[in-house]
């Protein structure tokens, strides 16, 4: 069954972000980095989702990449599908433009790729792999 794992907030400040959502009373994970990525990050679960707080850690990711473009915000909406592997040789054969053509891992040791703006009706859209 597809879901919405999670969505993806570009933030200057992971402090900052996290206090303003304890403030909500919402709870807060422990701080992960993804070096090969270029951020840290925590999540913050919200009913069956959760929302991703990224910060940069080097100029060069992407993450750094979006907020000097356009700021803090919505970045990625990431679905969680069955069979990643199965779902991304479907869209490769149907032509579907991803970022990358491999799966990598993150946060959590979660399996994943991104589909292309270009490819998803303007939305950076990562496809993870979930029961």
């Amino acid at each position: 069954m597809f879901k919405i794992d999670h969505l993806g907030i570009a933030v200057k400040s992971l402090d900052s972000a996290k206090s303003f959502y304890e403030k909500l009373g919402l709870t807060v994970s422990p701080e992960e980095t993804v070096a090969a990525e270029g951020v840290k990050l925590v999540m913050v679960p919200v009913g069956e989702s959760r929302f991703e707080l990224l910060e940069p850690i080097s100029e060069d990711s992407a993450i750094a990449k979006f907020l000097t473009k356009r700021g803090e915000g919505l970045h990625h909406v990431s679905l969680r599908v069955p069979d990643l592997a199965a779902t991304v040789e479907k869209l490769k054969k149907d032509g579907v433009r991803l970022v990358s053509q491999e799966i990598r891992i993150g946060a959590g040791g979660h399996r994943y790729v991104f589909v292309h703006p270009s490819s998803a009706g303007g939305v950076l859209l990562e496809l993870v792999e979930g029961p």
